[in-house]
């Protein structure tokens, strides 16, 4: 009884209404792509994706991504102890929530999640390799229940595939970007420990590759952005250095629920900067310069959701369907579907990456500051309590001119390894270099056309 009542008054706090406010990465730090920038980078995509259409023959890249460099050989034995220590600091952070600072900039949990993780960890994932496999504050615990005897073997994987991800990633964008306080100390760190023991004790009944794999949105989510890293590892436990995007030759097609997956993941990062546009709050009858609060939008940021979902997996549905129809052939949407939907991603990754570089820049900082004191009772753990953050990194003419050039190069190189990944997967699809080349073409045109527009999502005026 006194646990339900306790689980009772913890649900009550969370859905309770408080001061809304908008989520860390987001304070203030709006710095607008230059009408050039947008420009040449549009062009860029178009000229690079007539290239590889026209001049790259369909095997050249599948032979380029063949190359591996080893590098070192790394067992799991570790693997136990570092699950274990992530799972201690995740502990730290929730208790620094509940009892720590209740501003957002002070308190280590909402600048952990929203910046360093959501903001940061995303670019080493993309880049690096699997590295939440390692990280994630589940492995540990589950591996010590194992080791004790209380779980003794893997449940047989269930038939579900990747909607319980699904539903949970569409429960994390809408806590995101609908939210009224999604960075409000003590109601994300309620948030966050019920998601933590929910997935444990999923685990436990299906077990953790099992849940991992189908049921648990940032394992699922961060592993195949890991398939595009330059760092990836064998079945023997080497490590090896590859080009972006190799370790997609032995991805098999997606399910339909990991296409619905995949298309989420894209459409809310899109929704994340198309929310707050000027022409977003226009088009529902908000003043951009008389914003109401996230509290009076959340009908409209929940249609806004939905909505742009729908349009993308829609627009996708559209692209591959016609392709098909061009090549000649009038069967295999679904297989071709799972296969070209990995071609988005990089494009995805890439306005991921220059969204959040402002914020990412300040807000580490901050991040830095609040760790070394996490319950504000002037400690100093690592050097950086005393800090001055620098917010001046994203200022002045110099600044603008790098992170302008950083932004541009970033989207119009994802958009690059995106046409290159369509070149590939369109060849697996057909072994006629035309059909192939035909099967292309309609989804060339969307991922230009969602270049552009994440492009323009960069330059147009933004609320803060």
């Amino acid at each position: 009884m006194r646990f339900l009542r306790f689980l009772s008054l913890t649900l009550a706090g969370a859905l309770w209404p408080c001061l809304a406010l908008a989520h860390a990465s987001d304070r203030g730090h709006v710095l607008l792509l230059s009408t050039g920038y947008y420009i040449a980078g549009g062009a860029f995509a178009v000229g690079a994706s007539f290239l590889v259409l026209a001049l790259l023959p369909s095997g050249f890249l599948e032979r380029a991504w063949q190359w591996r460099l080893p590098l070192f050989t790394f067992g799991d034995r570790a693997k136990t102890v570092v699950g274990l220590l992530s799972f201690a600091g995740f502990a730290l952070l929730l208790a620094a929530g509940s009892w720590g600072s209740r501003d957002p900039l002070s308190n280590p949990l909402p600048l952990t999640v929203w910046t360093l993780l959501w903001a940061g960890f995303v670019l080493l994932q993309g880049m690096v390799g699997d590295l939440w496999s390692w990280l994630n504050p589940w492995q540990g615990p589950y591996r010590l229940v194992m080791r004790l005897g209380f779980v003794r073997n893997e449940p047989s994987k269930g038939g579900a595939g990747c909607w319980p991800a699904f539903a949970l990633f569409l429960a994390f964008a809408w806590f995101e970007l609908v939210d009224p306080a999604p960075d409000d100390p003590a109601r994300l760190a309620v948030a966050a420990g019920l998601y933590w023991l929910v997935g444990f004790i999923a685990m436990l009944a299906f077990g953790y590759e099992n849940w991992a794999r189908r049921g648990e949105f940032l394992s699922v989510f961060f592993s195949m952005l890991a398939r595009f890293s330059m760092v990836g590892r064998g079945a023997d436990g080497r490590f090896y250095l590859n080009l972006p995007g190799a370790r997609l030759l032995d991805t098999p097609s997606l399910p339909l629920s990991g296409v619905a997956f995949l298309l989420l993941a894209l459409s809310s990062v899109s929704f994340d900067g198309l929310g707050k546009t000027f022409l977003w709050l226009g088009s529902i009858g908000v003043n951009p310069l008389e914003y109401p609060g996230r509290t009076a939008l959340i009908g409209s940021a929940t249609l806004g959701l939905v909505l742009t979902f729908l349009l993308l997996a829609l627009l996708f549905a559209v692209a591959v369907f016609f392709g098909l129809r061009l090549a000649g052939r009038a069967h295999g949407f679904a297989n071709a579907a799972g296969l070209l939907v990995w071609s988005i991603v990089p494009i995805a990754l890439a306005y991921h990456v220059a969204h959040y570089l402002t914020a990412l820049l300040v807000d580490g900082q901050y991040a830095l500051v609040a760790l070394s004191d996490p319950f504000a009772r002037g400690w100093d753990i690592f050097g950086t309590a005393n800090m001055q953050v620098e917010a001046g990194i994203v200022a002045g003419a110099t600044a603008a001119w790098w992170i302008w050039n950083i932004q541009a190069a970033t989207i119009v190189c994802g958009h690059v390894l995106a046409v290159l990944v369509a070149h590939v997967f369109a060849a697996r699809l057909d072994p006629s270099p035309v059909r192939a080349v035909l099967t292309q073409i309609p989804l060339t045109i969307l991922m230009i056309a969602y270049t552009v527009f994440g492009l323009w999502l960069l330059a147009t005026p933004a609320v803060g």
